[in-house]
């Protein structure tokens, strides 16, 4: 069948990264939007857009019947369905080939074998693929734990927790079965046996209608918060390291049948032969055509167990088509409208690595971000949304400066992708983009990645999935920065405020040399720190040049609203950018970057909030409350949860006392900044 217009039913980076191709291929595109997107990059790209009426996943991208009929009404002829939401929907795809619309993904049947992670897994059983035990949640018992609860009819992290205590359980699977509901539409979960530090292996599916099956490469994906990934590579470095040194026999040996007929893995094989293998026989074992990915368990030995399949395309796909070459979409593309694959797959080359920038607060448990994002800029980039043939960094990102990312949707903001011969140079490159990256607006985990990146664990291939819990999530989440340099990125900021009150004042002009005829006074501005809080930076012009209170032997180079050059001890100078957004002051440097809010200098009394005010972090919708009003609550004691980006929040009492108010209920949507309850600190224990 000739494709000749494409909608994409999703949003953001993906729906872009599948338009890029489009355009590549002369195809024309469709994008769906909801209301929160309405200005949204992928809508703005697109050849045409319709709107799905409504904000929520449930309103608009969950709903088939009305992407559906917005392909009819853009006279689309084929729908591709990204990631996340309908992807893996069997009856979405089903209607899409009943409405005579080309699906780009897998048959129905093999989506419909695999949709339920449950019946998945007795099915790869039985294909002769290892697994791990599914455990019924009803037969639980301590014997069983650590247990891992997770959502039948998807992944991404939702609807995943871990329990380590019995009495947790059953709040823990209505938990994960809201979450599910949330984002797949499906409540179900399940258990498993629980591998605290097991590495996460993936191989990438291409299978053609003609009987070629392809397993392209293998991604190592261990690094995770959240049971969701964070950092992502190719090829794997566990396999790598011990792949061949298990190799006894030839490719044409790691299959082995047994009594019963089934397929089994030849243990004398490499580890990359058997992991290939295994999903070549999980695909082949359902008719698999198109993309997918088959995803495995590891352990330090070699050993492995099938997990789940994704019956889609993932996040995570640019790393190996940085290490093949490959276009994956436009072997999507290509591969549902009929073409063949040739026999082999290209070999790999090369390493990859690929990050995910969110828009998170790490420190503070992962805290999703919203709001504007006024600026993201990524240095050295040498393609979007497309292959790379030489070392290089790679962006595929949903945002641009000005996108305002809200509360409804995953807060991820771009994938960052480094391609280089070695890994060392993949990591190195990779952390110093990230690191010169100038992103303003929302607190970000650029800071975490960079320190992953360099850390001597990870660069030495040791990633297992306790990652951050091994080496300590509050170190590789700290800033960049040191104190001393951030005061100095301060001390920038307030001469580049006095550079822009200087340009807007009537008299007078730039500030050349900071020189005065007569004695100045001195000067104060007040900035505030997410991380250090209040700094109060007191300087004066003199005839020498500028003095900074606290930083004796500064030179002052040059000052403007922009840009500040310095002067410090042994002669170094230090080049700081300077932008602003209202009250927002964003400083780059190679110190690292710093934020502060600029504060007045007097405060209003009325703009105060209570001594002992718990305050919303984000916007959200209230799911659940924990306690009510007057009632005396301990310190950590859930108050109430909220919903924001497909995930629950727990909101916790600081410390133990009484609760003397109480202004949301269930079902309320509330404002970043809104005051939840009130925690009166007099009679705390």
């Amino acid at each position: 069948m000739e494709i000749s217009k494409v909608l994409v039913a999703n949003r953001g980076e993906i729906a872009r990264r599948v338009f890029a191709t489009c355009r590549r291929m002369g195809l024309g595109t469709v994008a769906v939007y909801s209301d929160a997107d309405a200005d949204s990059p992928h809508v703005v790209e697109a050849d045409t857009a319709v709107r799905l009426p409504g904000n929520t996943p449930a309103e608009t991208y969950l709903r088939g019947d009305s992407v559906i009929a917005a392909a009819r009404a853009a006279g689309a002829d084929a729908i591709h369905p990204g990631y996340g939401f309908l992807s893996e929907n069997a009856d979405f795809a089903r209607a899409v080939q009943d409405a005579g619309l080309l699906w780009i993904g897998p048959p129905v049947a093999a989506i419909e074998q695999m949709g339920s992670k449950v019946a998945a897994k007795k099915l790869m059983d039985a294909a002769g693929v290892p697994v791990l035990a599914e455990l019924d949640p009803a037969e639980v018992t301590e014997a069983h734990l650590p247990v891992l609860i997770k959502a039948s009819a998807g992944g991404g992290g939702r609807g995943m927790r871990v329990v380590r205590e019995l009495a947790e359980l059953d709040d823990q699977i209505a938990a994960a079965s809201r979450e599910a509901e949330s984002a797949f539409g499906d409540p179900t979960v399940f258990c498993e046996r629980y591998l605290a530090t097991g590495r996460h292996i993936e191989v990438q599916i291409m299978a053609d209608a003609h009987g070629v099956t392809w397993a392209v490469g293998e991604r190592e994906c261990s690094i995770q918060r959240r049971h969701q990934k964070v950092v992502e590579e190719a090829p794997s470095p566990l396999v790598e390291r011990i792949g061949h040194a298990m190799r006894a026999s030839g490719p044409e040996e790691v299959a082995e049948r047994n009594h019963g007929g089934v397929a089994r893995i030849a243990n004398g094989n490499s580890m990359r032969e058997r992991l290939f293998q295994a999903a070549r026989l999980a695909a082949e074992a359902i008719g698999y055509t198109g993309a997918g990915t088959v995803e495995f368990l590891a352990d330090e030995a070699g050993e492995f167990f099938f997990l789940e399949m994704n019956t889609r395309l993932q996040v995570e796909h640019p790393v190996t088509e940085c290490t093949t070459g490959l276009d994956l979409v436009r072997l999507q593309l290509s591969v549902a409208a009929g073409a063949a694959l040739p026999a082999q797959p290209p070999a790999m080359r090369g390493h990859s690595i690929e990050v995910r920038l969110y828009a998170e607060d790490p420190a503070q448990d992962w805290q999703p971000q919203s709001g504007t994002l006024h600026r993201i800029e990524i240095p050295m980039v040498a393609a979007e949304f497309d292959l790379l043939d030489r070392s290089g960094v790679r962006l595929d990102s949903g945002v641009v400066d000005g996108s305002v990312v809200g509360v409804h949707y995953d807060p991820m903001l771009a994938k960052v992708i480094s391609y280089a011969e070695t890994r060392a140079e993949a990591a190195r490159l990779l952390a110093d983009a990230l690191r010169r990256a100038r992103v303003h607006g929302l607190v970000t985990n650029r800071e975490l990645l960079v320190r992953v990146l360099r850390h001597p664990a990870f660069l030495a291939g040791d990633t297992d999935t306790a990652f951050f819990e091994t080496h300590g999530l509050s170190t590789l989440a700290a800033p960049l920065a040191s104190e001393e340099d951030e005061r100095l990125s301060i001390v920038a900021a307030a001469l580049a405020d006095a550079a822009a009150n200087r340009r807007a004042a009537r008299v007078g002009g730039p500030l050349p040399s900071g020189w005065r005829n007569l004695p100045a006074q001195s000067q104060q501005k007040r900035y505030e720190s997410r991380v250090s809080g209040v700094h109060e930076i007191g300087y004066r012009f003199t005839r020498g040049g500028v003095e900074v209170d606290g930083s004796a032997g500064l030179e002052l180079i040059e000052a403007t609203p922009e840009r500040v050059v310095l002067g410090v001890s042994g002669g170094v100078r230090r080049d700081f950018a300077v932008a602003r957004y209202g009250e927002l002051v964003c400083v780059d440097s190679a110190l690292g970057p710093v934020s502060v809010r600029r504060l007045p200098r007097f405060t209003d009394p009325a703009d105060q909030v209570a001594l002992g005010s718990l305050l919303a972090p984000m916007p959200g919708s209230v799911i659940r409350l924990g306690a009510q009003a007057g009632a005396r609550v301990a310190a950590g004691q859930p108050i109430l949860w909220l919903e924001a980006m497909k995930m629950e929040h727990k909101i916790l009492a600081p410390a133990a006392g009484v609760l003397t108010a109480l202004n949301v209920s269930v079902g309320q949507q509330v404002d970043v900044g809104a005051v939840l309850a009130v925690l009166d600190p007099e009679t705390q224990e």
